[in-house]
């Protein structure tokens, strides 16, 4: 589909701030009117769409606070236990509990990267994960995985969109959870999420297919704390 549309704009709707095309209010996938509870998230999803060039292709993966947005309405509010599972999931097997055991580079530098962000974890939510040398599976305490599901719940709609797409896509929650609460910066967090690609890289070089796949990884990570900090104080709920 190509750019239909002149001009966007912002105002007041019920409910929060609507994107608007040609007067005409955005709507998601699914035909719900896309409403944000911050004029800063409504204005940057409107500048996604006023950067599309006139004429050209409309490319939704050059739209991804709009994605966010639209998935928080689309799927989160209709599903949202689904998806606090799915997100909190993630605590059972945190990417950053895992270890190498060789070569000493590769552990020295996930000890240096992984290890100062579970120990803010530690801080921030009283939960000590079980680390472990290797991939084979090790549980993590009941009690690290209930009080975590509970921090992941407190989101509200569009945070919990933003949150599992991070969680995803960084194979560590707590690393999203680091960037959600501003505590990592996202080029940081791209940094540690893609710790072991990285290395291997710099041994022995990158091909086409993993930089492409190392962009949007890192575009994703970008999207994800932006859309998070653009939400300012409604990215918890109570």
């Amino acid at each position: 589909m190509k750019r239909f549309y002149q001009e966007t704009a912002v105002d007041a709707g019920e409910g929060g701030y609507r994107v608007l095309l040609d007067g005409k209010p955005m709507r998601t996938p699914a035909k719900a009117v896309l409403v944000t509870p911050t004029r800063a998230l409504a204005e940057a999803i409107a500048t996604e769409w006023q950067e599309v060039p006139d004429k050209a292709e409309i490319n939704v993966s050059h739209l991804r606070l709009t994605r966010l947005a639209a998935t928080a309405l689309d799927r989160v509010a209709v599903q949202r236990e689904r998806v606090i599972e799915d997100t909190a999931k993630y605590a059972g097997s945190d990417m950053l509990c895992y270890r190498a055991p060789a070569p000493s580079s590769l552990v020295e530098r996930q000890q240096q990267t992984w290890q100062p962000l579970l120990d803010w974890a530690a801080e921030r939510y009283g939960v000590r994960f079980v680390v472990a040398e290797g991939t084979t599976f090790v549980p993590q305490p009941p009690e690290v995985l209930a009080r975590l599901r509970a921090v992941v719940a407190a989101h509200g709609d569009l945070a919990l969109a933003a949150l599992y797409n991070l969680t995803h896509v960084s194979g560590s929650l707590v690393i999203a959870l680091a960037v959600a609460e501003g505590h990592l910066p996202a080029d940081k967090a791209f940094a540690a999420a893609q710790l072991d690609e990285l290395y291997q890289i710099e041994r022995w070089g990158e091909d086409p297919t993993s930089t492409l796949r190392h962009e949007n990884i890192k575009h994703d990570i970008e999207a994800g704390a932006r859309f998070l900090a653009l939400l300012e104080n409604e990215r918890l709920r109570g």
